[in-house]
């Protein structure tokens, strides 16, 4: 049976080592590495023209990201990490939803305060499990098993990414490395490391071992991602 998660013949995005060399912890490593191939991303994926006009009519996009498992030194492989921007006419950014496939997945979320961090959160998740990113936070995801990480995720479509913030700093919050975590100290201040447990919220049709690209049936249930000033009790629930 055909699923979404099957992606061979579909020209991936690709993010090379060296369009991240500011965000890497491994210095020394980092200058006699040469350039290869971190990871790749699928953009705007659907199974079929049906799907890919719900999801646009609904102002979604679908993707898939493969990280192989690979050390940057003494650093596990990661995402170059980025902030979402404002939902317009709110003051409120936009939320996003992770689903690991297949693999282990760490992510980093962080919620900035001027120079600084005021609150970070390690979610630890492997397959069927789904991760929500609250408005307000940053994130990154880091691949620290031997396995690929294979991972969807539902977002609006209509904004950018923004890099600049986490370049800046030269990384995220903490550093997942091969001896354990540690602060980034480019940050003026970061808080210890709170850890959660994945987001399955059946209310939104998120429920483990269920890939959620069914919800392409039901796409009201992801409005919280378009709309997130109507859902804050989605990320109260996140959070608690």
């Amino acid at each position: 049976m055909e699923t979404i998660s099957d992606i061979r013949g579909i020209k991936p995005g690709i993010r090379m080592l060296f369009d991240m060399k500011t965000v890497i912890y491994d210095r020394g490593w980092l200058s006699s590495a040469k350039n290869m191939e971190l990871y790749y991303m699928y953009r705007e994926l659907s199974l079929g023209k049906k799907d890919a006009l719900l999801i646009k009519e609904h102002g979604l996009r679908f993707d898939i990201t493969v990280i192989p498992p690979r050390m940057l030194g003494c650093e596990f492989v990661k995402t170059a990490g980025h902030y979402h921007p404002l939902v317009p006419g709110t003051q409120i950014t936009f939320p996003e939803i992770y689903e690991v496939l297949e693999g282990e997945a760490h992510y980093i979320l962080q919620k900035p305060a001027g120079e600084g961090i005021e609150d970070v959160i390690l979610i630890k998740a492997g397959a069927g499990e789904k991760v929500i990113i609250p408005p307000g936070y940053g994130h990154l995801t880091i691949n620290a098993s031997n396995k690929t990480l294979k991972m969807a995720n539902w977002v609006a479509r209509d904004f950018e990414s923004i890099y600049k913030p986490i370049e800046e700093k030269c990384g995220g919050a903490y550093f997942i490395l091969d001896k354990g975590m540690v602060k980034n100290t480019r940050y003026e201040y970061v808080p210890e490391i709170k850890f959660l447990e994945p987001a399955n919220l059946k209310e939104i049709g998120l429920q483990k071992n269920k890939e959620m690209y069914g919800l392409v049936r039901d796409l009201k249930k992801l409005e919280f991602l378009t709309k997130p000033q109507e859902h804050e009790w989605v990320f109260e629930k996140v959070l608690s």
